[in-house]
């Protein structure tokens, strides 16, 4: 049956005005005042804005680290990001060093066939490069649809790469139109530093986070920014957490290089403070890159307002409080890494950005939907509200003041980070290809109705041209 959504404000990136919307077999169709009704299902959004279905572009579900596996699945997953506002997600497939891409992929298609409620896609790892991977790298842009490769300069002797593997990464990149992503943290530096903190006794959560200082982030991001420059390709720095970080993606981006950078929820409003909380309470908040001094904060949201970061993600990666992160009582070496955000980065974004005046309307749709949509091959058939486009949508309240608890969210882990913050806006209604996700604040939808999405080879911006490398 069709719909029709009335007394709604609809926000994009570009615009905000009031219309109704029409919805038919999964697009919207018509978008317009005062609509004829005919036999179509009216759904009142009076009061609500009509946001574009929130895309995050960085999950880890159901992600194995240190000897367990992160407590959400695409189950749980995928309905608590439902619940948040997001109708779409991008999650991470990890690869193993001398097997085919094509094992991690199917791997993780495993995972969530017949689980997802909203639509997904993947991003895959490359941990080293060959002529093997060389060869897999065109299938598996053409037939599964994935476009984005992360290379992590972090996690020593386990998920780390050498430069020269990023480098060849970024330069297959720049020839077949695909994305490259860095988990920008110098791997090396951090082993050393960790050793050190061990043979001093030093065990404690908050060591996690002075083992991984914030120069080591801006190193790692500025080195990558370079290479990228060299090979004339495209970058996505994940998770970007400090100062340092953000100066070297802004002087990328002034000298012309197609870079991006993505922060997260925790960092805009958390700071490494967290991590000394008494009776182990820390090891909550350990995930990596970790926690900044509170000072980084104003940096990141003046960089998502200015652009010179483009994008929310939720690194999504939840461990239980007991039994998942109590393993590094007396190790903070072994505390899995990670945290649960999916279902509250678009609402911590509107209340902390949109509200308190930080980012406008229009800069929030941009930052929590639209620009992930853009630089990963989904616009617009996801991250606007347009005629043809998918009926993503969200009826938002904008002044429903709530708790965030883990006694009221979703997800599937014991805790959550944001417990007690106290925001203002959230989704009523989510539908996902025209179809209620979310209907009245209670999940109306469906196990395995999310679709795996194809997505298409990132168009770089026009940037001056460089000298030609082949592999």
């Amino acid at each position: 049956m069709k719909k029709i959504i009335i007394n709604g404000i609809v926000v994009t990136s570009g615009d905000m005005f009031n219309a109704d919307i029409v919805i038919d077999d999964g697009k919207i169709t018509a978008i317009g005042v005062d609509l004829p009704r005919g036999d179509m299902e009216v759904v009142d959004a009076k009061g609500c804005y009509l946001f574009p279905g929130g895309i995050d572009p960085h999950t880890h579900l159901e992600m194995p680290f240190g000897g367990t596996v992160s407590r959400d699945d695409f189950e749980s997953g995928t309905i608590a990001a439902a619940y948040g506002g997001t109708t779409t997600i991008i999650d991470f497939c990890l690869t193993n060093k001398g097997e085919p891409l094509q094992t991690a992929i199917e791997t993780w298609h495993a995972k969530s066939r017949g689980k997802a409620v909203i639509d997904y896609g993947f991003h895959l790892m490359i941990g080293e490069m060959n002529e093997q991977v060389l060869s897999e790298i065109p299938k598996v842009i053409d037939d599964e649809g994935i476009s984005s490769f992360k290379v992590f300069m972090a996690y020593k002797n386990v998920l780390q790469a050498d430069d020269e593997t990023l480098f060849r990464t970024l330069v297959m990149a720049k020839e077949h139109g695909a994305m490259v992503m860095v988990h920008a943290e110098n791997g090396d530096v951090i082993d050393f530093l960790t050793k050190k903190a061990l043979e001093a006794g030093h065990t404690d959560p908050i060591y996690h986070a002075l083992t991984r200082p914030s120069e080591i982030e801006g190193e790692a991001t500025g080195r990558a920014c370079l290479l990228a420059g060299l090979a004339d390709a495209q970058l996505y720095v994940v998770h970007v957490t400090c100062a340092e970080a953000v100066e070297k993606i802004a002087e990328a981006r002034s000298k012309g290089f197609s870079v991006y950078g993505e922060t997260c929820p925790q960092y805009l409003v958390l700071d490494q403070s967290a991590l000394e909380k008494p009776d182990f309470e820390g090891a909550k908040y350990v995930w990596s890159p970790p926690l900044r001094e509170k000072k980084h904060q104003d940096v990141l949201w003046n960089a998502l307002k200015t652009g010179q970061l483009q994008t929310l993600g939720s690194d999504q990666c939840s461990f239980d409080f007991n039994g998942q992160k109590d393993l590094g009582k007396g190790d903070f070496t072994k505390i899995p890494n990670g945290g649960p955000f999916i279902e509250d980065r678009f609402s911590v974004l509107f209340s902390e950005g949109v509200k308190k005046g930080r980012i406008t309307l229009n800069e929030f749709v941009d930052i929590v939907s639209t620009r992930s949509a853009k630089l990963f091959g989904m616009y617009p058939q996801k991250g606007t509200i347009a005629v043809g486009s998918d009926a993503d949508i969200v009826i938002f309240d904008p002044e429903k003041e709530r708790i965030i608890s883990s006694k009221t969210h979703h997800m599937a882990v014991d805790y959550n980070a944001f417990e007690g913050m106290e925001i203002t806006g959230e989704p009523v209604s989510v539908l996902s290809r025209g179809e209620f996700v979310v209907k009245d604040r209670q999940f109306v939808g469906e196990l395995g109705k999310g679709q795996y999405l194809r997505r298409g080879r990132h168009i770089p911006h026009a940037i001056p041209a460089k000298l030609e490398i082949s592999h």
